[in-house]
């Protein structure tokens, strides 16, 4: 998902200031995947009033970013501005609001700009620039921030990171029981499943405070795909060496990394070579797969558990 910034100021204040800060933002490696940017410039020729056109433009943005210098610009009939009426609007529409205001003695500044700054602070935090290169930091630093709140950026890895769409209702009892089961027989795991789901997963370090985790969802969710629709895994199995369609067995399976792991193992199982013996040395006939299944079996989990859950793409198995 893409956010939409407006950037907004009196327009020929800091009209280098706005081009070169989109520029930036928009040249950036980082904050270019994450944000489209909007100025007075980009605005196309047409018979509309530009501060209704500049209005549509903030409703339709995420964030608006505005400039406050000294300077009050073009005034309206009401004694406001059109950065004025602006910051209104996207007050009014809850937009992420994101000021920064030059650094000047108020004596340099426009009667109403010290006006409007002594009631912006009382409705939000500001920030301050002296040049170019302060505001660039300032406003990379602030977008920084809102990834990170919306959980676009991480600064957790992503297993232990907090889903906010999932709650309890998305992990299933029968999945946890199971596992509780099967660790507690092999290896001594020091909790029943009758001390409560909350207890277990909290003693995983898969929950906190009610908070799930994405690894929680991926190991014992009810349906972990509608979280992550590409955590699926797609396994096909070609005739010859040549990778080419229509394939001949394609099989994409859903469900937690358990059952990711036995489905893509069984199914590569039973498109290789096994090999059955004789009773020429006993009564037990021998058997062998072409390919020892602990091999397999250890490749598929090194592949669903070692994969980026962020990719669009898929885990693939292949046959040929």
């Amino acid at each position: 998902m893409k956010y939409k910034i407006f950037i907004s100021s009196v327009q020929k204040e800091f009209a280098r200031e706005r081009q070169m800060l989109a520029r930036y933002l928009q040249g950036d490696s980082l904050l270019s995947k994450f944000f489209d940017v909007f100025i007075f410039e980009n605005l196309p020729a047409k018979d509309k009033v530009p501060s209704k056109a500049y209005i549509k433009e903030v409703e339709q943005s995420d964030i608006y970013i505005a400039l406050i210098g000294k300077e009050i610009g073009y005034e309206l009939k009401d004694g406001t501005t059109p950065t004025m009426q602006e910051f209104k609007t996207a007050t009014k529409k809850h937009k992420i609001r994101l000021i920064f205001i030059l650094n000047a003695k108020a004596q340099e500044r426009h009667a109403k700009i010290n006006k409007w700054i002594k009631n912006l602070s009382s409705s939000l935090i500001y920030g301050h620039f002296s040049d170019i290169a302060d505001l660039m930091s300032n406003v990379y630093s602030s977008l920084i921030s809102f990834l990170i709140d919306r959980g676009d950026l991480r600064t957790e890895p992503f297993d232990k990171s907090y889903n906010e769409e999932a709650t309890m209702a998305d992990i299933s009892n029968e999945k946890l029981k199971w596992f509780v089961d099967r660790a507690k027989e092999e290896r001594n795991f020091p909790m029943g499943f009758n001390l409560g789901r909350e207890k277990i997963l909290t003693h995983l370090n898969l929950l906190n405070k009610g908070k799930i985790t994405n690894a929680a969802i991926l190991l014992f969710g009810k349906e972990p795909q509608r979280f992550f629709l590409t955590s699926e895994v797609k396994c096909a199995h070609f005739h010859g060496k040549i990778v080419e369609k229509p394939i001949p067995f394609y099989q994409v399976y859903k469900g937690n990394l358990f059952e990711l792991v036995d489905q893509a193992v069984n199914f590569v199982l039973s498109k290789i070579d096994f090999a059955v013996g004789t009773r020429a040395k006993g009564p037990i006939v021998p058997t062998a797969y072409e390919i020892p299944p602990e091999v397999i079996e250890e490749a598929v989990v090194n592949a669903i558990a070692h994969r980026d859950y962020n990719s669009v793409a898929s885990v693939q198995v292949m046959r040929r």
